[in-house]
C-alpha cells in the first residue's frame, strides 16, 4: 500500500515543523554548529533540525512536542508519552529512578538489557532475578512465569516493582497479564521493556500491546519496528490506575534527568510521523506484512531439518530460525546474505533472527527465503544436538549489589582465576545484549562455559574490558563483600 508521507502532517505537529524548517531560508545563531550547509562536510548533515530553535522556539512556546506525545499517549491509551531520542536505553534508566531509591530491591526477568542493568547500577538497586522459562524443544526462552514472580514478590516482600523484558529477542511472548496481577497484587508496578514491540496492539494477529495487558509503564522503541530514525523511543504509563502505584512527578523527573538537553528534532518528527501513520493505516499496512511473513513461515518449514518459531505466543513478525537439524553453519548462511545484499538482525551458528516490518514487503521476503534455501543446501551437514550451555540458563548468584561492585577496587585476573570472585564488569553477547555475567554477581564455571558456548557459536561478547576474556574484572578481595540482598534467579 502506497502512502503520502507529506499528508500526514495535519495529524503530526512535529512532523509538520520539520518540513516547515526544511523550507525555510535562514542564518541560524544558534546551535547545531554545522548551521544546515552541507559545504563542510557534505550532505551527511541533511535533515539534522534541532528541537529547540527548529522545531519549536528555544522557548518552546508552540509546544508542538508535548502535543505530538499527547496524540501517541491517546493512540496507545496512556496517560503519560515521553519521546526519547536516546532509544529505549535512556527511557528504561528512567523508569529506574522513578521507581525505587538506593538500596532497594526490584524483581527484575534475567533476559532485561543492558541498559535496565546499568540503570540498576545508576539508581543503586538490587536485583532479585527471576529467569525465563525455556523451551525444550529449541533451548529459547519464554515468557516469564506469573508464578516465579510471585514466588519472588513472597520472598522480598520489600521489593518496589517489577521489572520484565517482553517479547523476548527471539520473539517469544509471555503473559503479561498475569506478571500484572502478580505485581499489583503486591501493590508494585509492572514495567515493560517492550523495545521489540512498537506495533503490538495494531492489529487482529498481533498480541496485544502490554498497557492493554494491565502494566503500568511499557517502554518501546519506535526504531525497531515502525518506520522512524535510529534512536527513537516512546515511554508510555498509565498513571491513574487504582492505587497510585507510580508518582507521575517523579517518573517526568527522571526522564528529564537522564535525556539529552539537545534533542534531535529528526528523530522526534520521525517518531510522530510513524505514530501518525501507525494511526491512519496501521491495521491495513501490518496486515499485509503479515500476511507476507506467513507465506515466508510456511516456505521455510519445507526445508529439511529446519524448526521456524511459530505460534500463538510468537510475534507474527519476528522471524527465528533454528539451524541444529541443517547441520548449516548459520554464520556461513549470514555471510551468504549479506552477500545478497540481505542482511538479518542476529546470526550465530545455530539461530538466525530475521526482523520484518510494516517497510517490508512480500517481494522482500520472496527474496529473503529464496536466499535462506539456497544457502542451507549448500551449507547442510550433520545435523547437530540443541547446545545446553545458553546464556538463558545462568543461574545468577548476587554476591553484593551492582552499584557497589561497579565502583569497588577491582583487578583483572584469568579466567580460571575468577571462578568464586565477585564479578566487577558486565559481559553480555550482542546481540541480544542480555547480560550473562553483572557486576556483583559471582563468577562460577556456568557462567564460563556460556560464554564460552557463545562465542564458539560466532557471537560477538561485548562490554569486557578484556574483548578476548582471556581476563575478567573482579572485586579485589580485600574488599567487604556484603550481601546485597538479591537472589538466586527464581
Amino acid at each position: 500500500m502506497a502512502t503520502d508521507p507529506r499528508g500526514l502532517r495535519d495529524d503530526a505537529p512535529l512532523l509538520d515543523a520539520w518540513l516547515r524548517f526544511q523550507g525555510q531560508q535562514t542564518t541560524p545563531f544558534t546551535i547545531p554548529g554545522h548551521k544546515h550547509r552541507t559545504h563542510l562536510v557534505g550532505d551527511v548533515i541533511t535533515g539534522d533540525v534541532p528541537l529547540y530553535a527548529g522545531l519549536d522556539t528555544m522557548k518552546l512556546s508552540a509546544g508542538v512536542l508535548a502535543e505530538a506525545e499527547a496524540r501517541a499517549a491517546r493512540l496507545w491509551g496512556a496517560d503519560l508519552c515521553r519521546f526519547s531520542t536516546g532509544g529505549a536505553t535512556h527511557a528504561n534508566q528512567a523508569v529506574a529512578l522513578a521507581v525505587a531509591g538506593d538500596g532497594d530491591e526490584v524483581v527484575v526477568s534475567r533476559t532485561l538489557h543492558r541498559s535496565l542493568l546499568l540503570g540498576l547500577v545508576l539508581v543503586g538497586l538490587t536485583p532479585v532475578w527471576v529467569r525465563p522459562q525455556l523451551d525444550d524443544a529449541t533451548g529459547l526462552p519464554l515468557g516469564v512465569s506469573p508464578q516465579n514472580v510471585q514466588h519472588a514478590l513472597e520472598q522480598h516482600p520489600m521489593a518496589k516493582a517489577v521489572f520484565v523484558g517482553d517479547p523476548s529477542y527471539v520473539g517469544t511472548v509471555g503473559d503479561i497479564a498475569g506478571l500484572a496481577e502478580a505485581a499489583h497484587a503486591h501493590d508494585v508496578p509492572l514495567v515493560v521493556d517492550a523495545a521489540w514491540a512498537a506495533h503490538f496492539g495494531f492489529h487482529p494477529d498481533l498480541p496485544p500491546h502490554a498497557l492493554q495487558l494491565g502494566a503500568d509503564v511499557v517502554v518501546t522503541s519506535a526504531h525497531k519496528t515502525l518506520p522512524a530514525w535510529s534512536q527513537s523511543a516512546l515511554l508510555l504509563a498509565r498513571t491513574t490506575r487504582a492505587g497510585g502505584l507510580l508518582d507521575v512527578d517523579r517518573l517526568e523527573r527522571g526522564f528529564e534527568a537522564s535525556a539529552t538537553t539537545s534533542a534531535a528534532g529528526a528523530i522526534l518528527a520521525s517518531t510522530d510521523s510513524a505514530r501518525a501513520l501507525l494511526q491512519r493505516d496501521g491495521e491495513v499496512l501490518l496486515g499485509a506484512t503479515i500476511e507476507a511473513t506467513r507465506t515466508a513461515r510456511d516456505r521455510l518449514r519445507d526445508i529439511a531439518g529446519l524448526v521456524v518459531l511459530d505460534g500463538p505466543s510468537v510475534d507474527p513478525l519476528k522471524l527465528t530460525l533454528l539451524l541444529y537439524g541443517t547441520g548449516a553453519d548459520g554464520n556461513a548462511v549470514e555471510q551468504d546474505l549479506l552477500a545478497a545484499g540481505l542482511p538479518v538482525e542476529s546470526a550465530d551458528r545455530d539461530v538466525i533472527v530475521a526482523i520484518v516490518t510494516l517497510a517490508n514487503d512480500a517481494r522482500d521476503l520472496d527474496s529473503l527465503v529464496t536466499a535462506i534455501q539456497s544457502s542451507i543446501a549448500r551449507h547442510r551437514g550433520e545435523p547437530r544436538a540443541i547446545a545446553d550451555a545458553s546464556v538463558y540458563t545462568v543461574d545468577p548468584d548476587v554476591a553484593m549489589a551492582p552499584r557497589q561492585a561497579f565502583f569497588a577496587d577491582h583487578e583483572a585476573v584469568t579466567t580460571g582465576q575468577a571462578i568464586g570472585r565477585a564479578s566487577a564488569e558486565l559481559v553480555a553477547p550482542y546481540p541480544p545484549g542480555v547480560p550473562v555475567l553483572a557486576p556483583g554477581e559471582t563468577i562460577t564455571t556456568h557462567t564460563i562455559a556460556a560464554i564460552d558456548h557463545a562465542r564458539a557459536t560466532g557471537v560477538r561478547i561485548a562490554y569486557a574490558a578484556d574483548p578476548t576474556l582471556a581476563t575478567i574484572r573482579v572485586v579485589t578481595e580485600n574488599m567487604q563483600v556484603q550481601d546485597g540482598g538479591g537472589s538466586r534467579a527464581q
